[in-house]
């Protein structure tokens, strides 16, 4: 790797961070500069996971506000997400690329439904749960658990827009604020990448320079980013989450 190449790899790392604390999406960015500094796409593919661990970590660490309160919830998730992880890294290594690459696209583009139409579905559904006379699962209930934990089976094999899904889940099933929810998802991303990272160590290939690399900047950019999101208002961010998207479903679409 030459000295302009560290320099980008250690820049996108830096970009990646911030875009995965404000919204996710930063592999898409520190994907394609490893692939072209030679590295193949597998062992691309772990050296981010590996390499964005910190970042995710300084982006939780950014949000601790928001997760206040929010502990129980947490941790119910965190089940789903290791779980999921888990057996996406497994898959990385045992599956052609092919299989999700017709899937992928289309999940992004229902996320993006989702966070677009999620404030008058809450609207509807807390009309309906008023005039039913009941109230809301703090928790979200089965089928968020379920959505969480497939989103995490796809965050450890690729995770670009992950955190795209993950916000319109949560978004759409739980009776709290985009910030607090966006706080979540910095957690669940941070434990999936970890779990991840954790198993790549033992049965993958990786490249170290990369990896300190991407870690360095992606730590830089989390802080950078968490100051950004958390000052954005819901419906700004909610914008920045769907132009994220289009342009993940482009890229993935076009390459």
């Amino acid at each position: 790797m030459t000295v302009w190449e560290a320099l980008a790899v250690f820049a996108a790392g830096g970009a990646a961070g911030a875009m995965n604390v404000v919204v996710g999406s930063g592999t898409l960015v520190t994907f394609p500069v490893l692939l072209a500094t030679g590295l193949p796409p597998v062992t691309a593919n772990v050296s981010n996971t590996l390499g964005l661990v910190p970042g995710s970590l300084s982006g939780a660490i950014g949000y601790r506000r928001e997760l206040a309160g929010q502990g129980r919830r947490v941790l119910r998730f965190a089940a789903a997400a290791l779980a999921g992880g888990l057996i996406g890294a497994a898959l990385l290594l045992t599956l052609p690329s092919e299989a999700f690459d017709a899937i992928v696209p289309v999940l992004i583009a229902v996320a993006l439904v989702l966070v677009v139409v999620q404030p008058r579905l809450a609207t509807a559904l807390r009309a309906r749960r008023e005039r039913n006379g009941t109230t809301a699962r703090t928790d979200g209930g089965a089928l968020l658990l379920t959505g969480l934990f497939l989103a995490s089976i796809y965050g450890g094999y690729f995770g670009a827009a992950q955190g795209v899904i993950y916000l319109s889940l949560m978004g759409l099933l739980l009776s709290d604020g985009l910030q607090r929810v966006n706080a979540v998802k910095n957690v669940l991303t941070l434990l999936v990448n970890a779990v991840a990272a954790l198993f790549f160590l033992f049965v993958a290939h990786f490249d170290w320079l990369a990896v300190v690399l991407i870690a360095t900047g992606s730590a830089l950019g989390g802080l950078i980013g968490a100051k950004i999101g958390r000052r954005l208002p819901p419906a700004v961010l909610r914008g920045v989450i769907v132009a994220v998207g289009i342009v993940a479903i482009t890229q993935l679409l076009l390459k």
